[in-house]
């Protein structure tokens, strides 16, 4: 493993993704981008453009006028990636930018490109999982019904590859309840809940799924 960046460009990766709306839907950011500081391929001036691009997405976060924060992230990451494009970190900033501004199709392709060889290589296992999550999220969004196969897809793969996604769990026992696999349905919210015993989503997911039972056990 190639030497970490200097402790402040670590501070700063980690505060990226530590406030508001984004960390409540994934732990991606938190723990894919700063875990993606290690890449020895990435020259040292892409690295500079990606922690430029990401102090720019934190601060877009909690700016009343996001959107020219966000263009420059954007900007950022597309310097990083003429550099290195066979990193994946600059690939999954420039997606998370594209999202807040709510560009779901463009982040998809970067996401796309993030999880496609050669990028998909400068991945660890968890850091995949959760760009898997994060990219059915995106797929469901965009288009619930048309997308609902690719999101599911994704979401299996995810929770395989990162097993303490409390998130991903949930998500696919919502994915699982709407074809009607109640078993799946239940086992995919309880892991969840194993994770994070305060997930609301899989306590009233549960709860649905308990009443539809005695429901039909009732009849």
């Amino acid at each position: 493993m190639a030497a970490s960046w200097p402790e402040a460009a670590l501070h700063a990766l980690l505060l990226i993704f530590a406030v508001s709306l984004f960390l409540a839907l994934s732990r991606l950011p938190r723990r894919a981008l700063s875990g993606l500081r290690r890449r020895s391929q990435s020259s040292a001036q892409s690295r500079r453009h990606f922690l430029q691009g990401a102090q720019l997405l934190s601060r877009a976060r909690s700016s009343s006028s996001s959107s020219s924060l966000l263009r420059s992230a954007i900007s950022e990451a597309d310097l990083a990636i003429s550099l290195d494009p066979r990193d994946a970190a600059p690939h999954i900033l420039k997606a998370l930018a594209l999202d807040l501004q709510g560009h779901r199709l463009p982040a998809l392709r970067s996401l796309d490109a993030a999880l496609s060889p050669p990028a998909v290589k400068s991945l660890a296992d968890r850091e995949k999982g959760d760009a898997l999550f994060k990219r059915a999220e995106i797929h469901l969004a965009i288009n619930r019904r048309r997308r609902f196969d690719h999101a599911l897809a994704d979401l299996v793969e995810a929770v395989r590859l990162s097993e303490d996604n409390a998130k991903a769990f949930a998500l696919l026992g919502e994915c699982y309840e709407q074809k009607g696999l109640e078993v799946e349905a239940r086992s995919a919210f309880e892991a969840a809940l194993r994770i994070d015993d305060s997930l609301n989503s899989a306590k009233e997911a549960l709860k649905r799924l308990s009443k539809s039972k005695d429901g039909v056990l009732s009849n």
